[in-house]
């Protein structure tokens, strides 16, 4: 049966921010509660919002960078310490915050011998660097570095596509994730009779958004995900199951094939590695040979990781931690276990 009207319910749920510190420019912590909650709820909420939390709040990066008179990536500038991909590299762990999802141009004109940090940068004034410290590149002799960058606000994680770009021009892989982790909790209260829950959230930002900022975003961004629902008519049902699109003649997966379709290995493609917060050496080690997701590392044991180029051991050792501890996932040490693996599975 159908209702005209949807019942509101009386509960009234709070939320509060009970901790919020700053632990440096890039590591802002907070954590929340919300109560109260009916038994079940709060690994709904709290799926949720960690999901919405991790991958759509808004961040912003630079995205391009062009240099005169450099023919590739790896190449050098006589009078710079660090190579071209060094640069790069640095340019996109630079944290910044915008207000704008324009993309924004900003250079970096610098004469040297001269440390170059974040501060060095040339901003349009709706874009903000939340550590000014950050580490560039280091002229050592006395020359110019003129850098032409492009800036963007987006979600998620963009994989670069190098194609189209003319001489000296480099696209970045941009992250635009500004929450570092999520972590919640379930805490119950009351008698057996009248039994609640109470969720607790803890965020961790990089300090281009509060863990209040984000936690705002992310509740608005699932209310905007299921508005649509709230307002579906009756009518609009009833005309949709006349339509012969909708016919009984149209076969749907039974419930054991959908439950087949959600498997680990689909869930784990579809996690990118940034999730590791590996350090930025293992990560771009990882990037270069293409391994963007969980699922893409798991097809390399650990010696095939210790055959990357300044990928050692102590990179493997951090990895396979963070796989074990986020994901409770062992990296293989050699091939012959992946192998015997793929053979099980088929």
């Amino acid at each position: 049966m159908i209702q005209d009207e949807i019942p509101i319910s009386t509960q009234i749920i709070q939320w509060s921010c009970i901790e919020s510190k700053v632990e440096n420019k890039r590591l802002h912590y907070g954590r929340f509660a919300i109560s109260p909650l009916k038994r079940g709820q709060v690994n709904t909420v709290g799926m949720a919002m960690r999901r919405s939390l991790l991958s759509e709040v808004g961040g912003t990066g630079i995205t391009y960078a062009r240099f005169e008179t450099v023919s590739h990536e790896y190449s050098t500038i006589t009078g710079i310490q660090e190579t071209i991909h060094d640069i790069l590299v640095n340019l996109r762990e630079i944290v910044l915050r915008s207000d704008s999802y324009d993309i924004q141009k900003a250079f970096l004109c610098v004469n040297g011998p001269k440390k170059i940090t974040a501060s060095d940068i040339s901003l349009p004034s709706s874009v903000k660097v939340i550590d000014d410290s950050q580490y560039i590149a280091t002229i050592t002799q006395s020359i110019s570095l003129n850098i032409e960058l492009k800036i963007e606000k987006d979600r998620g994680y963009r994989v670069i596509d190098s194609q189209g770009y003319e001489f000296g021009e480099f696209p970045i892989d941009a992250i635009f994730m500004p929450v570092l982790n999520v972590n919640y909790s379930v805490h119950q209260f009351g008698n057996n009779k009248e039994m609640s829950e109470i969720l607790f959230i803890e965020i961790w930002t990089n300090g281009s958004l509060t863990p209040n900022e984000a936690f705002s975003e992310a509740s608005k961004n699932l209310i905007d995900l299921f508005l649509p629902f709230l307002h579906t008519k009756h009518e609009d049902i009833v005309q949709n199951s006349r339509d012969p699109l909708n016919s009984t003649e149209l076969s749907y997966p039974s419930n054991n094939e959908i439950s087949g379709l959600i498997t680990e290995e689909a869930t784990l493609k579809h996690i990118f590695i940034d999730q590791l917060e590996s350090p930025a050496r293992a990560y771009n080690c990882l990037k270069r040979i293409d391994i963007h997701t969980i699922s893409d590392l798991l097809d390399y044991s650990q010696e095939d990781l210790q055959r990357i180029k300044n990928f050692g051991r102590k990179s493997i050792d951090q990895v396979s931690k963070a796989l074990r501890e986020r994901f409770s996932i062992d990296l293989p040490k050699n091939k012959s276990y992946i192998n015997r693996k793929k053979e099980n599975e088929s």
